[in-house]
């Protein structure tokens, strides 16, 4: 006699939680909770990553009725993970308390230093790599929550423009037009930033 093994899929668990069972879903936390949780790694800072993750398990839970069953259910994820961070920005912005608009002499040469022809050997000093981040994180900083997740996948994460829209749920040639604007303002800031 052979023994029959079940597969249970992601549209099944789906329907199970949608039907009542809601323990099913934490097979779905099981096995796409490292997924969720790298994502959010990639845009929320280091002592906000375990909540975020919650909420978006949360996000994922309520709109599981709404999930249609095509497209790959990772993609699906992957966006509302994504629009979780975006939110966590948007109310991170509106309540911050510590003015954005102050970097250290430090950083304003290391800044002066890496536009110069001595920027190739800032790369491979740890320090540089710390004030990189810093700056780089000052200047999104100064742009809206909207805008920065857009300079992060696109440019940190090297998300197509495609990609980007699907995940924020926006048009191509939006994505396309505010990143070719958004590159122009993060040059700008850098730059005010030399100038200070």
């Amino acid at each position: 006699m052979q023994n029959v093994t079940t597969v249970i899929t992601d549209s099944d668990i789906i329907n199970q939680v949608i039907e009542g069972q809601i323990n099913a879903f934490e097979s779905l936390i099981t096995k796409y909770g490292d997924f969720v949780s790298r994502i959010v790694k990639k845009h929320i800072p280091c002592n906000e990553i375990e909540d975020v993750t919650q909420n978006a398990f949360i996000r994922i839970f309520q709109s599981l009725p709404m999930y249609k069953g095509t497209g790959e259910f990772r993609a699906w994820l992957s966006s509302i993970t994504v629009r979780t961070c975006y939110d966590y920005w948007r109310k991170a912005y509106k309540s911050r308390e510590i003015p954005m608009n102050c970097i250290t002499e430090d950083h304003q040469k290391w800044l002066e230093n890496a536009v110069s022809k001595e920027s190739l050997s800032l790369i491979h000093d740890k320090d540089s790599k710390r004030m990189a981040t810093e700056l780089l994180e000052w200047a999104l900083g100064k742009l809206s929550a909207e805008d920065r997740m857009i300079l992060e996948l696109i440019y940190l994460e090297g998300r197509s423009g495609r990609e980007v829209a699907d995940l924020l749920g926006w048009s191509i040639a939006n994505v396309k037009v505010r990143s070719f604007r958004l590159r122009k303002k993060l040059k700008s800031i850098l730059n005010s930033a030399l100038n200070r």
